[in-house]
């Protein structure tokens, strides 16, 4: 199977699960604008990638791909929770994602806070229910995990450098070093993680786990380099979102730091990087190999 038709069917799989897991009736007693919020969110859009890497890091140690779908979907959740509030005024101020109105801007700023909340809360119900791992010790594994990424010292505090670099008093944030901090934490600690959950479902031995983890790092800083580059030279009618904002804002990027050719040669550095991680599960990973030039070529 090629891996633009493996990524549609896991993309499809995550996507009818998710919308049952967020129709009104599953939601029990969450007011209809708030369930409302959330679908908008996460549903119908989005390659699902994140899912992928988490099912995808499960079938490589031989777990069927729906054994692998409840805690795809918490990491989609937690992820959409992200863009959610990313896009609020007081953030990136983002009006159009996946080609239609922000939460905030379809309903308001209140109701879009609110749903990045029932979001994040709803990816930690989901992994701690008994449906996603007969194991609890996997579900706590898991609930340990996706916290750290998602946490302080992961995606929110990786949140709050990216902002501190556009106060042009953050000096150190405009380094190789500073945006390499900024990346490990705001968007390479899910992808890191979205591959290493396939492992803790799987109940991998610690050396394959390390060589998933360290696909993972490699990967999460390739996506972020081709995200920089996106915004530097991608067009809006084919990301889905506004482009050219992050020089505006002043931010911290690979290409403000290394300049368009320095950062495709350091995204050419992390792809080896990413590829020789993958060497002990042979052909069995060639769909996370095949991951590596997606993430490079992307072109939204």
């Amino acid at each position: 199977m090629a891996f633009e038709e493996r990524l549609g069917e896991i993309a499809a799989l995550v996507e009818n699960r998710l919308a049952a897991l967020l129709g009104q009736d599953a939601l029990g007693a969450t007011p209809p604008v708030l369930g409302a919020a959330m679908r908008h969110a996460v549903l119908g859009g989005g390659k699902r990638f994140r899912p992928f890497l988490v099912i995808e890091g499960a079938h490589v140690l031989g777990l069927p791909d729906t054994a692998a779908l409840d805690a795809a979907c918490a990491v989609e959740c937690l992820h959409c929770y992200s863009l959610v509030h990313d896009d609020l005024p007081a953030m990136d101020n983002d009006e159009v994602r996946r080609g239609q109105p922000t939460v905030w801007k379809a309903f308001d700023e209140a109701t879009g806070i609110l749903a990045g909340d029932a979001l994040l809360t709803f990816a930690f119900e989901l992994l701690a229910r008994p449906l996603t791992h007969a194991d609890a010790a996997v579900r706590a594994a898991l609930v340990l995990g996706l916290a750290e990424a998602g946490g302080s010292a992961g995606m929110v505090g990786g949140q709050v450098l990216d902002l501190a670099s556009e106060k042009g008093d953050a000096t150190s944030l405009h380094t190789l070093d500073g945006v390499s901090t900024i990346q490990r934490m705001k968007t390479g600690a899910l992808i890191r993680f979205s591959v290493e959950a396939g492992a803790i479902l799987a109940g991998a031995v610690p050396e394959r786990r390390r060589a998933l983890r360290a696909y993972g790092e490699a990967l999460g800083a390739a996506f972020q380099i081709a995200d920089d580059l996106l915004d530097a030279e991608g067009d809006a009618s084919a990301t889905g979102k506004a482009v050219g904002k992050d020089a505006a804002a002043g931010k911290a990027t690979f290409v403000t730091v290394l300049g368009v050719e320095g950062a495709r040669a350091r995204l050419a550095e992390l792809n080896a990087e990413a590829r020789a991680s993958l060497a002990p599960f042979g052909e069995e990973a060639h769909h996370l190999a095949a991951a590596i030039d997606f993430v490079s070529n992307r072109r939204g």
